[in-house]
Order: structure tokens, then sequence, then C-alpha cells
């Protein structure tokens, strides 16, 4: 039965990344791209100024910072997705991987943009009258109310694209093979519900404080874990540093050779494969264009949209071309890649292990208890909005029991099945979110260039 589930699943995951989810995702962040004419390049600077809140004005509508509304999109994104995420990319498709990683990163850089510029554009109001954004919001408001099945497809996807198994299978693997085996202590059904168990009196306790509580602890934990990630990795890059420049041109050599693609292949060949693989990594690592990351945004205290697309598109740029990049060298370089059948966080885990013998697993385990932990927390808002929309923000609180549920799911099941049946629902939230991204797309141009005259003439 289980087989069967786990093979149904999998088979959902390729079937739903099919060609027009790709051309969707990346032919649609590549057109918002060009129309914005590369606007996120072009503003980084300012985009740093907003994000150090040059601009913030404590009179204007919303519930949190632009920082605080970027650390908790990145506490959802700066997770497993960084650090188990590549090593499954690795894993499968070898160092081309992170090369595609890194183009769905740059594209999804203007997705993030037009995504969180209009979830400060159409901001709704939830049935108790507070002021709401993301993707449902923008769909009914911007779209009109004739959209309204689209922001329900999203809603329904969400509940279960904001699960956090897989993020709590991963740290399950992670303590099992950092702290219990070494220590000669039996990994089995009862060590993985014990620590689910654990995890969920944690996250109960942040979860039930409401966004403030989640934005403050993430804003306070994000950026330190991040730092001492950067740190632990430059000390395993310094260590191997001969290699370093063979391993990094063998990521754009791999990516269009495919010599080191163990998955299946698609239209008819590796290359395609290998694309897809990285394309879904990256999107699972960014989020971008899937509609997550807006739901954090559209909570930030600015009546300027274009200030927070422009907070928001940084988060692909930290996320993908920053942190995953680190940990794709830590792999490359050690050899792990090639001498363990690990995958996932494992894989992650020999390379600290290989670098560093005596200290670096642990310390990885701290990032990861971290990155983990911080993700719990958003995802459970993220899920909370979506039911909010669907049922009333009085009944919103019924979605904290269903999460905690399934944190005890996360930590007792297989990683092939977490990570297909996320990756699966990912793609179903990308259709309503890209698609009345792209119809919006002119009305955020439009929105962009008043906003720069403005302070040009400010």
């Amino acid at each position: 039965m289980y087989k069967l589930i786990n093979d149904f699943i999998a088979d959902f995951a390729s079937f739903v990344w099919g060609l027009p989810l790709l051309i969707l995702l990346i032919g649609g962040g590549f057109y918002l791209l060009v129309l914005s004419r590369f606007l996120p390049f072009r503003y980084l600077g300012h985009a740093i100024q907003v994000l150090r809140g040059k601009f913030d004005n404590p009179e204007d509508s919303g519930e949190i910072t632009h920082f605080q509304a970027l650390t908790t999109a990145l506490s959802s994104t700066i997770g497993m997705g960084n650090i188990a995420g590549v090593a499954v990319a690795i894993s499968i498709g070898g160092p081309g991987a992170v090369f595609w990683m890194w183009i769905s990163a740059i594209i999804g850089m203007s997705t993030k943009f037009f995504t969180s510029s209009l979830a400060i554009m159409y901001r709704g109001k939830d049935s108790e009258g507070k002021t709401q954004g993301g993707p449902m919001y923008f769909i009914t408001e911007g779209l009109g109310k004739h959209w309204k099945p689209l922001a329900v497809f999203f809603s329904l996807c969400g509940l279960i694209g904001a699960l956090p198994v897989f993020n709590v299978n991963q740290l399950t693997q992670a303590i099992n093979d950092i702290v219990l085996k070494p220590n000669g202590i039996v990994v089995n059904f009862t060590s993985n519900l014990i620590i689910g168990i654990v995890l969920v009196v944690i996250t109960s306790i942040v979860i039930l404080g409401g966004l403030n509580r989640i934005s403050k602890v993430a804003s306070k934990l994000v950026p330190s874990m991040v730092l001492l990630y950067f740190v632990l990795i430059m000390i395993i890059l310094v260590a191997n540093a001969e290699v370093v420049p063979t391993y990094f041109k063998l990521i754009f050599t791999d990516a269009f050779a495919a010599e080191n693609y163990k998955g299946d292949a698609f239209l008819g060949g590796l290359l395609g494969g290998l694309i897809v693989l990285g394309v879904r990594r990256g999107a699972f690592s960014n989020e971008a264009g899937i509609g997550t990351a807006p739901l954090a945004h559209g909570a930030a205290k600015t009546n300027e949209p274009i200030r927070e697309g422009l907070v928001a598109m940084l988060g692909p740029a930290i996320d993908t071309l920053i942190v995953c990049t680190l940990t794709a060298l830590a792999i490359l370089v050690t050899g792990v890649w090639q001498t363990t059948e690990a995958n996932g966080v494992s894989l992650t885990a020999n390379a600290f292990g290989a670098a560093m013998p005596v200290y670096g697993r642990y310390l990885l385990l701290l990032c990861i208890v971290v990155f983990s932990v911080s993700s719990l927390f958003s995802y459970a808002y993220y899920g909370g909005k979506c039911l909010s929309f669907l049922i009333g923000d009085k009944n919103k609180h019924y979605y904290n029991y269903f999460y905690i549920l399934s944190i005890i799911l996360g930590a007792t099941t297989s990683l092939a099945l977490m990570i297909n049946l996320i990756d699966g629902i990912f793609a179903l939230m990308a259709i309503p979110t890209m698609t009345a991204t792209l119809i919006l797309a002119p009305r955020v141009v439009k929105e962009a260039k008043a906003y720069f005259k403005r302070m040009k003439n400010a």
C-alpha cells in the first residue's frame, strides 16, 4: 500500500512538472524580465536602501517592516531547500544541476518583484476586515470576482504546499545521522516520533503567537544563521582551495553535457531531464512564482508596492545564488557526491564531516535546526492565510492543529514521498500565481514608472 502511494505521488509530481509548467515558470519569468527592462538588476542599490529602512513610514498600512517581511519569506526558503534540496539536485543531476538552479534564480528575481508588488497593489480584506496580501487577493482584487475559482484553487493547494513535511523529514534525518547513529542510539519509528513531538512543542509556542511573533523570531534567527553557514562553508572552500576552480568550471560544462545526470530523460534527452531537475530544485529553493513569498510580503508596512517588490527580489539572490551555491561547492569540492550513496541532508553532512572531522557535522546541525525550525514558523502562517481566505479568519487557527499533526507525519515517513508531494503541490500553486501575474504585469510596469519618477522628483 505504501509503495502504491509513493509511486502515485512520484508520477503525479513528474506529470505536473512537465513542459507546460516549465514554459509558465521560466518562459513567464523571462517575459517579465524583458517587460520590466531588467528592472530587478538596475535597482539593486535602491532595494538595499529600502531594506535598511530608509523609507519606512510607521503610518503606512501593514503589520511588519520590509526587513521582517524579507526575513519571514527567507526563513521559509532558506532552509532545507538550500541544504537538502541542493544535495538532492547534485546526487541526481551532478554539478550541472546547479547551473540550472542559478538560471531559475535569476529569472525568479523578476518573478518575485512582480508577484510581491502585486501583493501590495491589490491587498484585500479578510472576513474580519483586516488588510491582507497574497496571490488569492491579487487574483480577486486585480482580476475581478469572476476569477475567484483560481484564487480558491491556489488556497486549497496552499493548505498542503505549506505543510512542513519535507523540512521535518530532513531535520529528523540530520539528527539521526549526526547525533543518534554515531553515539550508538538505535534509530527507529519511536526515536523519529520523539523528534517530531519535540518539534511540535517548539513550533506550537511560536506559531500560536501569530505573525508578529513569527517575524520577530525570524528576523533574529535567519541573518545570524546565514552568516554562520557562510563562515563554515568558507572554511571548507579554503581547505580545498586547489580544486574550487575545477568544480566551479564543471558546473558550467556539465550543465550542457549532462554527463553526471542519473534521472529520467525529458523531451527525449538527458539535458532536458537535467534542466527540469535544476528548475524544480531552484523553484523549491527560492519559491519564485509559487506564490508563498507574496503572502509574507503582502503584510509589509508600506503603501508603495514597488518598494516591496524590490525587497522581495533580493530573496532568490540571497537564497539560491549565494546560499545554494555555497552548499553545492561544499558538496563538490569534498568529493562526497562521488564517494557516497547518501542523499538529501546526509550528503551535505558528509561534506562537512569530511572537511571538519570533529565538529563540522554538529555546526551544520545547528544551522539545519535553526533553518528548519524558522521555516516551520513561516509556513504555518502561509497555510493559515490560505484557510482564512477559504473559510474566514476566525477559523484559521484550525490550520495550526492540522499543521502540527503533519510534523509527526514528516518525521516518520520517507524522503522520496515527502519531496514528491511538496514538489507536485508547488507546481499546482504556480499555475494560478503565474497566470494572474502575467495578466497583471503591465500594471506593475506602469506603477514602477510612476514610482521612480516620484523618487527622482522627491
